[in-house]
């Protein structure tokens, strides 16, 4: 039976491939031909078809599809009239790109060799152009793959312990890159032209203060003297002292213009423009990478029917290569498994609530909530305490002991570090009350967690303004802050970041060293079984992630007050990755019981986008609303930093001030909102169309699942069928025993073609 009786009329191979990218599946048009092969008729997909075009009526386009897609089944017969289209795709790829034996790589080979041989000499150099510059592609990536930081590291930390761990090695190498890039645009449009100019290889002017309140001016910075050692030490830790006398900080650029040889370098405005760039260039990487994980966490979410398939057959991590780390991913997937049985279970068990348990339910998370609520508010109220307090305390005591000192610089640090260490247990016990599923508990947890870590920073820069806006006397009232504590206030906020920042390297080496390491050697060698339940240290990579996470916050916010904070923080990731893996290695084991999104870098992108969003909110309000100080940094003639923007158009031709007061205008405004809203509204639609054929498309692999399990059943039967006949044959009984004809052993062969086609 030829296969090309099956396909409409005028059907052909290219016509066949084509239909293949259908998205749905219709009937046949009345009056025509159905598809003359019975077995085809039989298919679970056209039974399907049938059932859905009765009930919901078809238009000539669904019958007119359904012809189509009967001949796109049938794709795999048709091979022969599309192997020239696949030679000259073959002919175009590189060799090596070719999935064929080493035969045919050779006489593909002798034809791209004689197809080049009757070009002209032009195309001739433009094909070896073009492969030129893919070899050089390539051969460039390829070196800076090699030369990528920390790659053999990462790897052996892939092949120990799996993806999972790797990826947060991979997140701090993507962090220590970073700051470096936001350390390289500070330091080249800041921080250099000032320093060039201070030695005097080209010229700058100093800024000439014109304020004209009386003492917002004075800011006394400190004078190098002999001191204690341990003055030092504290000044260190806390960027006062020497520090201050530093390009570390905002108060020490005074410069206003550098002047090259054919233009003026505006300090104040370069100052500006950067940290608009930092934050831009944060914000675009960011979203850069967070897109594929996204793209893969959107997959592994709607994939909630092969879950269990996933899991027993793709789940396994073969980077792994560990016995011991394999025993861990082995109970990993049991534990997954049995979360998603407990998932099952907690929708069937939500499916089955009264409305009297629903009420007793949402109460009971209401109270809990409220407690919540209560512990959040102590924490946010001790750290507004401890900073007013360390405040006021330097200023009543600017000379105290070493501890007390010490102690009294770094208490809104402490505070801060202990609400963090101690709010994720509370929220752990709260949870288990709540009845959520296992999935949705961890991610609660840790948003609330995401949520006490960066608002703690919050609520201190927020304690930090009132404190500086808040003017209780009438003669600094013209300053428009409190310049009697704060006569050169960012310089002061970049003190508190710079603390945090320290502190929070402080508490990470030290929870290795005096928590970890120790709890290791008591496990090990201590035979207690108390000890042993207490085990080793897990891992836990969303914890670690959260920590980097607010540290990278801490830096971003900073950067405006401290210029090469960046360069600290960048320091600071490198020496802490080379922490954690010791302390992962020597210390620690990947966790038991996992989080789900620790095999993909969504959640930690998510997480990173959520601190860049509130590091916007303190630095847009340092720029646009609080008054800069009249007695330091390079914004001293200016009321508001942004106030240096209209200020440098001011000084513009015409032309470009026309421009710009344009791009400002309302009548700019409102019709570029409206092209923005109809651009995303388009983008909106444009996925919706994109989630239906996605939903189509799973439909049609669902069917052709089907069509392979049932036609592989009935060549099953087909060849048990011929076997029987042949059997019956050899001993004499007459072929048509069971009702058949001695030319049915063909039955077989004619479904083949079908079986090609699908399989």
């Amino acid at each position: 039976m030829s296969v090309q009786n099956d396909l409409s009329p005028g059907s052909t191979g290219d016509q066949a491939v084509t239909d293949m990218e259908d998205n749905e599946v219709f009937l046949p048009e009345d009056g025509q031909n159905v598809p003359s092969n019975p077995l085809l008729q039989e298919l679970p997909s056209y039974q399907s078809i049938l059932r859905r075009g009765t009930s919901f009526g078809g238009t000539r386009d669904r019958k007119k599809s359904l012809r189509n897609r009967m001949a796109s089944s049938v794709k795999g017969a048709q091979v022969r009239s599309l192997s020239d289209e696949t030679d000259i795709q073959e002919d175009e790829l590189p060799l090596r790109e070719c999935a064929i034996c080493m035969e045919e790589k050779r006489k593909l080979r002798n034809r791209q060799q004689a197809r080049i041989r009757h070009l002209t000499k032009w195309e001739q150099w433009e094909q070896s152009s073009l492969k030129y510059w893919k070899k050089s592609k390539d051969t460039t990536k390829a070196a800076l793959h090699h030369l990528q930081l920390w790659r053999c590291s990462i790897r052996d930390i892939e092949g120990k312990f799996g993806t999972g761990i790797q990826s947060y090695f991979s997140f701090l190498r993507f962090l220590v890159l970073l700051n470096f890039l936001i350390f390289l645009l500070m330091f080249g449009f800041v921080t250099l032209p000032i320093i060039i100019s201070k030695y005097g290889i080209i010229n700058s002017t100093a800024i000439n203060t014109s304020s004209q309140a009386t003492g917002c001016e004075v800011y006394v910075l400190p004078r190098p003297t002999l001191a204690y050692f341990y003055r030092h030490i504290i000044d260190f830790l806390s960027g006062t002292g020497f520090l201050e006398l530093t390009y570390l900080f905002y108060g020490y650029y005074k410069t206003d213009n550098v002047y090259f040889q054919e233009f003026k370098y505006n300090i104040p405005l370069a100052y500006l423009l950067v940290t608009v760039a930092y934050l831009l260039v944060s914000l675009l990487w960011i979203v850069r990478r967070s897109v594929l994980g996204f793209k893969q966490n959107l997959v592994l979410d709607e994939d909630r029917y092969q879950t269990f398939c996933n899991k027993i057959f793709t789940g396994w991590d073969f980077c792994i290569t560990d016995v011991h780390t394999a025993k861990l991913k082995h109970s990993s997937l049991h534990y997954e498994l049995k979360t998603d049985l407990e998932e099952e279970k907690i929708r069937e068990k939500i499916a089955k609530r009264t409305r009297k348990d629903k009420c007793r339910i949402y109460f009971l998370r209401v109270f809990l909530n409220i407690i919540v609520i209560s512990v959040l508010a102590g924490c946010f109220y001790s750290i507004y305490r401890a900073t007013v307090f360390s405040q006021y305390y330097n200023q009543i005591n600017p000379k105290p002991s070493f501890i007390v000192g010490l102690i009294v610089e770094y208490l809104p640090s402490m505070v801060i570090t202990f609400a963090n260490s101690i709010t994720p247990i509370i929220f752990d016990v709260i949870i288990q009350f709540e009845d959520y599923s296992p999935a949705f508990e961890i991610r609660f947890a840790l948003m609330r967690c995401v949520f006490v870590r960066l608002a703690s920073i919050g609520v201190l820069l927020f304690t930090l303004w009132s404190q500086i806006t808040s003017c209780s006397q009438m003669n600094c009232a013209p300053c428009g802050y409190n310049y009697t504590l704060y006569p050169c206030w960012e310089t002061r906020v970049g003190q508190e970041m710079y603390k945090l920042m320290m502190f929070d390297f402080i508490v990470i080496a030290a929870v290795a060293l005096f928590v970890e390491f120790p709890r290791k050697l008591i496990v090990t060698y201590c035979s207690w079984k108390l000890f042993r339940w207490w085990g080793v240290q897990e891992f836990a990579i969303p914890q670690n992630v959260l920590e980097i996470v607010y540290g990278q916050t801490i830096c971003w916010i900073g950067t405006f007050y401290s210029p090469l904070l960046p360069a600290i923080a960048t320091v600071k990731y490198f020496i802490v990755f080379y922490i954690k893996k010791i302390s992962l290695m020597s210390n620690c084991r990947p966790a038991t019981r996992p989080f789900r999104a620790s095999s993909s870098n969504f959640f930690f992108f998510l997480v990173l986008l959520i601190g860049l969003i509130l590091a916007y909110i303190p630095v847009g309000i340092s720029i646009a609303h609080i008054n800069s100080s009249k007695a330091c940094g390079p914004f001293v003639n200016f009321n508001t930093t942004w106030q240096v923007v209209p200020r440098t158009i001011d000084t513009m031709p015409e032309g470009l001030q026309n421009f710009f007061y344009g791009i400002g205008s309302e009548a700019f405004a409102v019709p570029f909102f409206v092209v923005i809203c109809l651009i995303m509204f388009y983008f909106i639609a444009l996925a919706g169309a994109h989630k239906k054929v996605v939903l189509q498309l799973r439909e049609q692999l669902q069917m052709e699942g089907r069509d392979k399990l049932f036609l592989i059943r009935k060549i099953m039967e087909a060849q048990t069928d011929v076997r029987y006949r042949n059997k019956n044959y050899s001993r004499g009984y007459p072929s048509h025993a069971k009702g058949t004809s001695r030319e049915q052993p063909s039955s077989g062969s004619e479904i083949q073609p079908y079986v090609v086609g699908l399989l």
